[in-house]
């Protein structure tokens, strides 16, 4: 099992931090298809010390979501410590996560997020600080480097480990890939074996099989999913489930995938409001339907909802088309 401190993870599947999409309402229904751990979304260090209003209703944790990992961003070391001792001891986050990996440009040019992989003095001096200063383990997701002529995660990794930190998630990518081509799963195994910390890997897991030959190539501790969960919570419980027994679960039904959607809406809803929520759930919602025949009829109409019926009617409407097509072959057959 996988270990991050004193904090034990009942299995080796972590759901990414990702931006715009790792609220409260989307980790819950993960957490629910049996995740080990959730990520959240990363928060900005300044936006913590401001009580930005928005930025304090993104740490907030359902305790059914637990054990749950909050990531912060930052690039100066008094204002990243100060966050880190607000959320250690105003949440109730397990773990805290630094991001040393986000590529935007809005964050690089804030000597945050990817900017670090530069320098594993930085890392090491940062990471230390805000170790030394709160009592939850310290972790860092980073990328394998800027670009391909400065690639320094061994030594970068050996930086976090030395200075206190508790876990490495790696995504086998450079800053300058962004989220293209391939990710580097050789350079996640020499990392694995260059430190005793626990190591996540991160990049092109988008199957069941996917996680278990990262887990069999790499030796990693765990695997992380991020893109491939998105309106697929299912792949989490699939992932989980090979893992434990070599079984395949089957695919949802269409009825299935909605009735998740429409959870995920009304959890949402009950986070953000229905204004807001619904406008967020367009993506969610597109996300949940693809693969389904004839989804392309609603989803278009999707991006013209505001409220929560209009969203409702729609998806309803989509079950109904797919059921009467089923209907029809059966008849036909």
């Amino acid at each position: 099992m996988l270990k991050i401190g004193d904090i034990q993870i009942k299995n080796q599947v972590v759901l990414a931090p990702m931006a715009g999409v790792c609220n409260a309402a989307f980790r819950l229904t993960v957490k629910e298809f049996g995740a080990g751990l959730v990520c959240a979304e990363m928060v900005s260090d300044k936006a913590i010390l401001y009580k930005n209003a928005k930025t304090m209703g993104m740490l907030y944790i359902d305790e059914q979501e637990k054990p749950l990992s909050l990531q912060i961003f930052g690039g100066e070391k008094e204002t990243l410590v100060e966050a880190a001792k607000f959320v250690d001891k105003n949440t109730t986050a397990d773990i805290i996560d630094i991001n040393m990996g986000c590529p935007v440009p809005k964050i690089t040019k804030c000597d945050a997020g990817a900017k670090w992989l530069l320098d594993p003095n930085k890392i090491y001096e940062m990471v230390a600080a805000v170790a030394d200063a709160v009592d939850k383990p310290v972790t860092v997701k980073m990328r394998m480097g800027w670009d391909e002529n400065h690639i320094y995660a061994i030594e970068n990794a050996r930086a976090v480990e030395r200075a206190g930190g508790k876990a490495v998630a790696l995504h086998g990518r450079t800053r300058v890939q962004m989220y293209e081509g391939h990710a580097n799963w050789d350079i996640i195994k020499e990392v694995k074996q260059a430190v005793s910390i626990p190591v996540i890997g991160n990049g092109d897991v988008q199957t069941p099989q996917d996680a278990k030959r990262m887990l069999d190539e790499t030796g990693v501790d765990g695997v992380m999913i991020g893109r491939a969960a998105l309106g697929n919570p299912w792949m989490i419980y699939q992932t989980v489930k090979y893992l434990e027994t070599g079984e395949l679960m089957p695919e949802p039904s269409v009825r299935e995938k909605i009735d998740v959607c429409i959870l995920h809406l009304d959890r949402l809803i009950a986070l953000k409001g229905e204004s807001v929520a619904v406008r967020e759930m367009r993506k969610h919602a597109a996300w949940y339907l693809k693969g389904i025949p004839g989804n392309a009829k609603v989803r278009n109409g999707i991006n013209e909802c505001n409220t929560r019926n209009d969203l409702v009617v729609l998806l309803t409407y989509l079950i109904e088309l797919v059921e009467a097509n089923e209907e029809n072959k059966i008849q036909v057959g």
